[in-house]
């Protein structure tokens, strides 16, 4: 059998925790900074961690994971 091909864009926006759950980047921190309030910016340096719901949808775009 082949090898199964990860989905590069995928892996280049969720890495896995050390437990297993799946991490990800907070959204909206591109531009339109200005509107945004100091602790809104603050709070989206913060990664997040993905649903469950979509936890098998991801693990199939990142097979080696």
């Amino acid at each position: 059998m082949p090898k199964m091909k990860t989905n590069r864009g995928a892996a280049k926006r969720f890495r896995a925790t050390g437990s297993g759950k799946i991490r990800r980047s907070k959204a909206f921190t591109s531009h339109i900074l200005t509107k945004k309030s100091t602790k809104r910016k603050r709070g989206l340096r913060q990664s997040g961690l993905i649903a469950e719901c979509d936890t098998k949808a991801i693990k199939r775009m990142l097979p080696y994971m």
